[in-house]
């Protein structure tokens, strides 16, 4: 096992908490990125990347908010070329599945000359349950403008089992892994999923981009529903509509059901809402 501690960009987001929780079970030195870890990292403070990039064995790259905004391949671009001067050994990058922005940002690491894993994730379970879609759930209705597009969801706790093998094992060198769920599901199936696990009436209602778009606006201002509806208009479109292979080929396993997740997820508490 390597001494040099391993560096997690993200640490306090859905994967990255996850990947730290592990690798420090596991007894690696983890390194945090975040803004307040004892090494700073802050995606818009580029000073701060070369001091937690110094010394680390690799590093998990996870980009806020999100590969899709304006100037994220700048930055990663960037972040590659601080991570060769520090000579990190190995950068493993979240990327989104069906993103061109995203695919952008792939091929700048994959023409680094740094080693590296590619992590390509279909829509993550948890968004429903610690994303902007907690709150859809607690009111009952989920609204999105999918149709009735099919969607094989992730578990982040299978993209964090998958970080942590490719942070680790240098089997992973050089590997896409596009990793989605088991299975292809309608939203509409998403919500009835949640429904019996949560205890609680979910429904899907589709909507247009141009209504998911005010809705956004209205609460996050222009620019953030800008970007969230080309994603939304790139990724809903169907072409996301089939199943990849990567934690079966990273992990050997099967990734998990999201019913699994769903219970999971209730018997935690994730849908309780306060006193």
């Amino acid at each position: 096992m390597s001494t040099a501690p391993i560096l997690v960009i993200g640490s306090t987001g859905k994967t990255g908490s996850r990947i730290a929780r592990t690798l420090t079970r596991r007894g690696f030195d983890v390194r945090h990125g975040s803004r307040r870890s004892a090494v700073p990292f802050d995606w818009d403070r580029p000073e701060t990347w070369g001091p937690a990039l110094s010394g680390v064995s690799s590093a998990y790259v996870s980009y806020f908010p999100d590969l899709a905004f304006p100037g994220a391949p700048e930055k990663i671009a960037a972040l590659t070329e601080c991570a060769a001067t520090a000579g990190v050994g190995r950068l493993v990058l979240l990327s989104g599945r069906g993103e061109v922005h995203a695919q952008a940002c792939e091929d700048i690491v994959r023409n680094s000359g740094l080693d590296y894993t590619l992590i390509r994730a279909a829509w993550f379970a948890q968004n429903f349950s610690e994303g902007y879609l907690r709150d859809a759930v607690l009111e009952g209705l989920i609204t999105l403008p999918a149709g009735d597009v099919r969607e094989p969801i992730i578990d982040a706790d299978d993209i964090a089992d998958v970080a942590v093998a490719a942070l680790t094992e240098d089997r992973h060198g050089g590997a896409l892994y596009e990793v989605t769920g088991p299975a292809l599901l309608g939203f509409d199936e998403v919500a009835a999923a949640l429904s019996s696990a949560a205890g609680r009436p979910v429904a899907y209602q589709p909507i247009t981009l141009e209504q998911f778009h005010a809705g956004m606006a209205a609460t996050a201002g222009p620019m953030i529903a800008d970007v969230l509806t080309g994603i939304c208009r790139e990724t809903l479109d169907g072409r996301n509509a089939s199943l990849g292979d990567g934690v079966q080929r990273a992990l050997g396993r099967a990734p998990r059901d999201f019913a699994d997740y769903c219970r999971s997820a209730a018997a935690s508490g994730a849908w309780q809402q306060a006193a």
